[in-house]
C-alpha cells in the first residue's frame, strides 16, 4: 500500500492543509535547526568572502606592484 492508496478516499483539505500542518509539527525543529545552520553557513562564507577581498584590497592598495612581481 503506497502513498496515494492512504491518502485517496480523504478530502483535499486533509491532504493540503492538516497533513503538512502535522508534518511542521512533529518536525518544526528539525526543519528550523537545519534552516538555522545553511543560513549560518552562508553568512560565514560571506565574511570570509569580504575579508580576503579586503585582505586583496589592501595588499594591492598599499604595496606597490613591482613587489609582487619577486614572489
Amino acid at each position: 500500500m503506497g502513498a496515494r492508496e492512504v491518502f485517496i478516499g480523504l478530502p483535499w483539505w486533509v491532504k493540503w492543509i492538516a497533513v503538512p500542518v502535522l508534518a511542521l509539527f512533529v518536525f518544526g525543529g528539525l526543519i528550523a535547526s537545519v534552516v538555522g545552520f545553511v543560513v549560518g553557513l552562508l553568512f560565514k562564507i560571506l565574511v570570509f568572502v569580504a575579508l580576503v577581498g579586503g585582505l586583496i584590497y589592501v595588499v594591492r592598495k598599499f604595496f606597490p606592484s613591482s613587489d609582487r612581481g619577486s614572489w
